[in-house]
C-alpha cells in the first residue's frame, strides 16, 4: 500500500475506473450473448430488438476506449448479418 498521498489516491481512481470499466464492457458481452441465443432460437423479431441495445451497449464500449472502435464495427457487423440472415 502506498504511503505518498497522490499514489493513494491514484489506487484509489484506478480501482474505482476499473470497476467502472469492467461493468460497461460486462454489459455490452451480456447484449451480444443475448443476440446470438435469440438468433440461435430463430427468434427474428426479439434479435432485431436485442441488436439494437447491443449496438447502443458496443457504441458505449467503443467511445470510452475499452474497445477499439474497428473491434466494435467487427461486433456489430457479425450480429447485424446474423439477424439479418433469419430473415432473409
Amino acid at each position: 500500500m502506498p504511503n505518498i498521498k497522490s499514489a493513494i489516491k491514484r489506487v484509489k481512481t484506478s480501482n474505482e475506473r476499473n470497476a467502472h470499466n469492467s461493468a460497461i464492457k460486462s454489459t455490452m458481452r451480456t447484449a451480444i450473448k443475448r443476440v446470438d441465443a435469440l438468433v440461435l432460437n430463430n427468434d427474428a423479431d426479439n434479435a432485431k430488438a436485442a441488436l439494437v441495445e447491443a449496438n447502443k451497449q458496443i457504441d458505449k464500449a467503443a467511445q470510452s476506449g475499452l474497445v477499439h472502435k474497428n473491434t466494435a464495427a467487427r461486433y456489430k457487423s457479425r450480429l447485424a448479418k446474423a439477424v439479418n440472415g433469419l430473415t432473409a
